[in-house]
């Protein structure tokens, strides 16, 4: 039976990310579901402050659906999915950057759904919490402050984190392409950012959503570095693996590498593809 790959987006994404990725994976004979978390996709909230000409002023201070929306939440959506999934076949499970942190809740609550979980550049938190990662040595070259240039409203007055994304502040624009899509084009970055939307949810996990041996640790795993991520930076991908085969060495990850940034990989996903074929091939059916 064919493995379906069950594609989990990041923070401020949504399914349409992956478009590219699930053409070139089909026209190599692969299937593929790409998942909107709640509140993402056409269930985002866009203020209509969003829209041009933007009212700052009222974006900073638009309520959002996205509030109160929790890692937990994430998790039953994405474990719904894979329920349906596993009823034709092999699962693959593939997250990116922070839908690492969904998948990995999900494998803890239902290892029995994944065949393999791919980690693209993705957290997958052992033993510390996201945030507390932050303040480690291997994020210490991430620049929040220029990132932050184009944050709008209070986080803690909105219950959610905001970002205007449709800026054309020079300075902020010029911190995302560094971040994001440093080996693109400018015209390349803007379309990505105008896929993405305004707002996210705070919740990223707690030290009871870091990886279990006993449930995660049982599924097969590969980590997919990029190797010129400036976002999620190599130090802190490779500190996620040692971590995860510390945690279980029996089954240690799979480990590949592809050239580029945060966002080249689902621009430019030919070489991703090549690698999520020959995991489909390793997978029992």
């Amino acid at each position: 039976m064919q493995p379906t790959f069950v594609l989990v987006h990041g923070a401020f994404a949504n399914s349409f990310s992956f478009a590219p990725l699930q053409a070139e994976l089909g026209l190599l004979g692969h299937r593929s579901v790409a998942v909107d978390l709640p509140g993402h996709g056409f269930g985002a909230g866009y203020p209509r402050a969003y829209q041009a000409p933007q009212d700052l002023e009222g974006l900073a201070t638009a309520p959002g659906p996205i509030k109160g929306v929790t890692l937990a939440d994430n998790a039953a959506h994405l474990i719904g999915i894979l329920e349906r999934a596993k009823e034709n076949g092999p699962v693959i499970l593939v997250s990116h950057s922070r839908g690492g942190v969904t998948a990995t809740a999900a494998a803890n609550a239902r290892p029995d759904l994944i065949d393999r979980i791919v980690y693209v550049a993705a957290w997958c938190p052992v033993d510390l919490t996201v945030g507390d990662y932050y303040a480690e040595p291997e994020m210490a070259t991430v620049d929040a402050a220029s990132l932050g240039l184009a944050m709008a409203g209070n986080p803690a007055e909105l219950g959610l984190l905001r970002v205007n994304f449709r800026t054309s502040d020079p300075d902020a624009l010029a911190a995302f392409k560094a971040a994001f899509l440093a080996d693109g084009t400018d015209e390349e970055l803007l379309t990505f950012l105008n896929t993405f939307q305004p707002d996210e949810n705070l919740d990223v996990g707690t030290r009871d959503d870091r990886a279990l041996a006993a449930t995660w640790g049982r599924v097969p795993r590969t980590y997919v570095r990029l190797a010129d991520d400036a976002s999620l930076p190599l130090s802190l991908q490779d500190r996620l693996i040692r971590e995860g085969d510390a945690l279980t060495p029996d089954n240690p990850y799979d480990v590949r590498t592809l050239e580029g940034s945060h966002l080249k990989w689902l621009i430019d996903p030919a070489p991703a593809a090549r690698v999520l074929g020959e995991l489909a091939a390793l997978t029992p059916r």
